[in-house]
């Protein structure tokens, strides 16, 4: 039977406090979650030997949250990605967002997205899952962006060994909706070493070419022939001297979004653990830690470059200014909805 509790986890400058939620199932999986960036800290996974190993790059701490982080575990948004030099128009009005990212480009929701703010919480626990339901108003004019969006996040552990996301959202007025989870995963355990030998599989045959600055051009190209093909499960490292700086790329999924369906595969050839990403999104980020200098030391160890994969499951980056691609626009009378399991073998 699944179970959930609750523990302090440290109050904000402001005085709020803070809390992370322990989900727990049958089989022993134990993911943390804080209302603070409506968070996932930690997640412990057993191997096919029953060992147990977390398996997200993060902080047993806020502290170390709050002096910052390379987005662990964060819920991102209001739009997650990035909006090229922070500025879209939208039904004739342009607006200016915060250029968060090299004083250029808007990323992640800007300077304090979603990944900063304190949500609400509530936590449930079923026969065979535990929850807790994250909401947030994001009120109008935050960040730059036009509305108030009333957000909520649910993540759900099931005994079937699934972490669950769903997201939805609705506003009063159109704005730009693009939510994902960015977790840093080493299904080897946290710090335990580079992901390189991880062997990965893309449910995508395209990707979107982007630019030096990580905007993409617009088109929508074969991985076929290319070093980014990783459409029959091939080793993370295998070819990513061939990738200046690493993965950080857009994949464009075989599904093309809208129904819940396998975009992912990966599996650590130490241990035997193997994650599978299903999503109702059309694309999935890859980013392989490319910017992690072992600056950082957390769970497990010190977090070097590599030591950790992202799979952000996403709608395009910077969709809000390629009206060819699948919009990102909610309006009125919509409902933003999108879900994401994360499920271990």
């Amino acid at each position: 039977m699944a179970t959930i509790n609750t523990k302090p986890f440290g109050r904000l400058p402001t005085g709020e406090l803070v809390d992370v939620y322990v989900l727990t199932n049958a089989g022993g999986t134990v993911a943390r979650i804080t209302n603070y960036g409506a968070m996932l800290t930690q997640l412990h996974v057993p191997d096919k030997k029953g060992n147990s190993a977390n398996v997200v790059l993060g902080f047993d701490n806020l502290e170390q949250y709050l002096a910052g982080h390379p987005y662990f575990g964060c819920t991102v948004g209001r739009v997650a990605n990035r909006i090229a030099n922070g500025t879209f128009s939208l039904d004739g009005v342009t607006y200016q967002l915060a250029r968060n990212e090299n004083g250029v480009h808007h990323l992640h929701g800007g300077k304090k997205g979603f990944d900063k703010v304190l949500w609400k919480a509530e936590p449930a626990a079923g026969k065979q899952e535990a929850t807790v339901k994250f909401t947030y108003r994001s009120p109008d004019g935050e960040e730059g962006y036009p509305g108030n969006l009333d957000v909520t996040v649910i993540y759900t552990l099931t005994d079937a060994n699934e972490l669950k996301i769903e997201y939805a959202a609705t506003t009063d007025r159109p704005t730009p909706v693009n939510l994902t989870n960015h977790s840093y995963f080493n299904l080897a355990g946290a710090g335990c070493g580079d992901i390189l030998d991880h062997e990965l599989m893309i449910a995508a045959k395209k990707y979107t070419p982007a630019d030096k600055t990580l905007i993409p051009t617009g088109e929508i190209a074969s991985v076929r022939g290319t070093p980014l093909d990783f459409t029959s499960p091939t080793a993370i490292g295998a070819r990513i001297a061939q990738v200046p700086g690493g993965y950080d790329l857009n994949y464009v999924l075989d599904s093309g979004g809208g129904k819940l369906a396998l975009a992912a595969r990966v599996r650590d050839p130490k241990t035997g653990r193997t994650m599978e990403v299903l999503t109702t999104e059309p694309g999935i980020q890859l980013y392989t830690g490319n910017f992690l200098d072992g600056s950082l030391t957390g769970l497990g160890g010190t977090y070097k470059k590599h030591y950790g994969f992202c799979l952000e499951t996403q709608h395009f980056p910077d969709s809000v200014n390629k009206p060819h691609w699948p919009t990102m626009i909610l309006r009125p009378g919509q409902r933003y909805s999108h879900v994401t399991v994360h499920k271990f073998m």
